[in-house]
């Protein structure tokens, strides 16, 4: 199965970056791509299970489902259950990391996913570049100081 990450030190302390990408249900907050994010069936963000839309910037609808929640490894895992993507399985994970000698945080997003041999190549280069890469630079700006 094909696989990518994307990951960018954010001028932020690792707490509060991950309060930030936690909140399972506010994606667009912080993520360009996404338009908009709203918690399906009155869903709590951090509860496993969650389920959210997201209507992409360029009008197109994913469906995620929260699979794990971990405070502690400052880790979020999720699935897509529903897109215009070519996969068949997809399973991504967003941490944060303390940078302990700047007082930063390091984000590490990663994917691994199931698609046709001949899809995979476009797909990691939209993931990784078009989704990870651009809401880790949104991300790291939101906590830049001016």
């Amino acid at each position: 199965m094909p696989e990518t990450f994307a990951s960018a030190v954010v001028p932020g302390d690792a707490a509060a970056v991950w309060r930030t990408v936690r909140d399972f249900g506010s994606l667009a907050a912080w993520q360009p791509a996404v338009a908009r994010s709203d918690l399906r069936d009155g869903g709590a963000s951090d509860r496993v299970g969650s389920v959210r839309s997201l209507l992409m910037a360029d009008g197109a609808t994913v469906v995620e489902t929260l699979v794990a929640l971990d405070d502690h490894q400052r880790s979020l895992t999720y699935d897509i259950v529903e897109s215009p993507y070519a996969v068949r399985f997809y399973r991504a994970i967003l941490q944060v990391l303390p940078l302990t000698t700047t007082g930063e945080a390091f984000v590490c997003w990663s994917v691994v996913f199931d698609c046709e041999a001949s899809d995979a190549d476009a797909l990691v280069v939209s993931f990784r570049d078009g989704i990870f890469a651009t809401g880790l630079r949104a991300l790291a700006e939101r906590f830049a100081t001016p």
